[in-house]
């Protein structure tokens, strides 16, 4: 499982947290991670009464999500298959004064480490890519999920690999991307696995959970060329701005690199 960087919003790219970089490369991260953490902000206004919440971060590697979420007071650990993300994330914790726990283990591993429904969130981000089996990984996932908790997974979108191999020139490979059960564009790509927004809902709704939303992330931070934003802090605001409106409407999910659905457990 890899590292991911959801929630560096808040501490890097301008978002509710304070630190991090600054200027153009603050506005460029913003961009890619905006539209989860605004609905990550949502989700935990939602749950909290005002205490911290107990937040699992599910193959979070070395704490780009983790340790912003202990910023704000909760209690949050992470669940990582690599010893180095784990050394790795207690050092970034360390910096930033912060308590993150670290223990090593995969999704299958969750309810021996956990008392079932004893979590209030659990991140899945950029995980359901790599294991085996996404939908026993999702089951396990809301074994640990308190009813009335809540699921935010984020994924690959299928549709919009097949677009971004098009625009590359590769246009047998966005053929076969789209009619791959796993949407792959063939043995040499890298990615496992990726998900349309069907396939997302299929396993949301096969796993007992109930979906709050669907947004498509990234719908022109990937398509847009580097230098029309990058290192340009305005163009970088302004491009944040057109993420946070194309990820309320529908009708772009399809363009966006990836699906984030916020779903809860009845």
């Amino acid at each position: 499982m890899t590292d991911r960087s959801t929630a560096t919003a808040t501490a890097d790219s301008g978002g509710s947290g304070a630190g991090g970089t600054a200027g153009p490369a603050r506005a460029a991260n913003a961009a890619r991670t905006a539209v989860v953490w605004d609905a990550l902000e949502g989700l935990l206004a939602r749950l909290g009464d005002g205490g911290p919440l107990e937040i699992v971060d599910a193959g979070g590697g070395t704490g780009g999500a983790a340790v912003p979420l202990a910023e704000l007071g909760h209690r949050v650990t992470v669940v990582e298959p690599s010893p180095d993300s784990l050394a790795a994330l207690e050092r970034r914790a360390a910096e930033r004064g912060v308590t993150v726990r670290g223990v090593q283990g995969e999704t299958r591993d969750l309810s021996g480490l956990f008392t079932p429904g004893s979590t209030d969130l659990v991140l899945v981000h950029n995980v359901l890519e790599y294991v085996e089996d996404p939908a026993a990984a999702l089951h396990d996932v809301v074994g640990i999920t308190r009813p009335g908790g809540a699921v935010s997974v984020l994924v690959t979108n299928a549709v919009a690999g097949a677009l971004h191999r098009a625009l590359a020139g590769h246009i047998e490979d966005a053929h076969r991307l789209l009619v791959d059960p796993d949407g792959r564009w063939g043995e040499s790509d890298p990615m496992p696995r990726r998900f349309t927004r069907q396939q997302l809902l299929a396993l949301i709704g096969g796993a007992g959970l109930e979906q709050e939303s669907i947004r498509g992330v990234r719908a022109f931070a990937d398509v847009l060329p580097g230098h029309a934003w990058e290192g340009d802090a305005q163009a970088g605001q302004r491009l944040v701005e057109l993420e946070r409106a194309a990820a309320e409407h529908p009708e772009l999910i399809g363009i966006a690199t990836q699906l984030h659905a916020v779903a809860h457990r009845p």
